[in-house]
C-alpha cells in the first residue's frame, strides 16, 4: 500500500470518528482514564458499530491494510471484547477463519482462553480497536504464540501513539498497523474546527508526554 493511501485511510476514519463522537475531545475538560492518566482525548471504536457507513469505512480499511501489510495471513483473531466484532466482520471480506482470544481462560468447560479452530502452526493476525500502551494488546499476542501461532502482527483502528506502547511493541517484536492515529486525528479536528488552535496546541503537548499534566497549561 502506497503511503498516499494509507495516508487516506488515517485521515478519513479520523473524520469518521470524530463525525459520530468516537473520539471525543476535551482539551479544555479532559478525561481520566482508568490507569490515571489525565487526558484529552477518549476513544470509543464500538460505536463504529452502529453505523453502517462508517462501519463500512473502517472494515474495509481493516481488510485493504491486512492484504497490504500482512498478506500471508492465514487466520483472524480479534481481541475480546472490543476486537471481535470486527474480525468477524472482516473475516468475511477477506473470506478467512476467525476466533478470538479470552482475557483469561474460561473457569469451566473447555477453560478456553482461545476461541475457534487451533490457531497452532498458523498465521495470525490479531484484531484490535485501540492501542494505547499496548498491555492488553500484547497479552492477546502472547497467549496465541503460546499455544503455537505464528502472529505476523496487529491491526488496530486507532492507536494514541503513546511512547509507552510503541516501545513495549517493540520489545515483543509485535508489528502494529493501525487505520489512524493521534496526530493525524488531531490535525483532522483542528481543520474541521472540533478543537481550537490552543486546544491543539494542548493535545500535542499531551501525546509528548501524557504524564505531565503540563499540557493542560499551554497557551
Amino acid at each position: 500500500m502506497s503511503s498516499n493511501r494509507e495516508n487516506e485511510i488515517a485521515v478519513s476514519v479520523a473524520e469518521a470518528l470524530l463525525k459520530i463522537k468516537a473520539v471525543f475531545l476535551s482539551p479544555s475538560a479532559p478525561f481520566t482514564w482508568a490507569s490515571g492518566i489525565v487526558s484529552p482525548i477518549y476513544c470509543d471504536n464500538r460505536l463504529t458499530l452502529s453505523y453502517p457507513e462508517i462501519r463500512k469505512i473502517v472494515e474495509n480499511g481493516i481488510a485493504e491494510t491486512i492484504k497490504a501489510n500482512f498478506a500471508d495471513c492465514e487466520v483472524l483473531m480479534g481481541t475480546s471484547t472490543a476486537g471481535i466484532p470486527h474480525a468477524a466482520i472482516v473475516s468475511e471480506i477477506l473470506d478467512l477463519p476467525m476466533g478470538y482470544v479470552r482475557g483469561d481462560a474460561k473457569s469451566h468447560g473447555r477453560n478456553n482462553q482461545i476461541e475457534g479452530l487451533s490457531p497452532q502452526g498458523k498465521k495470525v493476525v490479531v484484531v484490535e480497536d485501540l492501542i494505547s500502551t499496548a498491555g492488553s494488546s500484547i497479552e492477546v499476542v502472547e497467549a496465541l504464540r503460546c499455544a503455537g501461532a505464528n502472529v505476523l502482527g496487529i491491526v488496530s483502528i486507532f492507536t494514541y501513539e503513546l511512547q509507552k506502547g510503541i516501545d513495549r511493541l517493540n520489545d515483543a517484536k509485535i508489528k502494529n498497523v493501525s487505520l489512524s492515529n493521534f496526530t493525524v486525528l488531531a490535525k483532522v479536528a483542528l481543520e474541521q474546527g472540533y478543537i481550537s488552535e490552543r486546544e491543539y496546541r494542548m493535545m500535542v503537548a499531551f501525546q509528548k508526554n501524557p504524564s505531565d499534566a503540563d499540557w493542560q497549561k499551554v497557551e
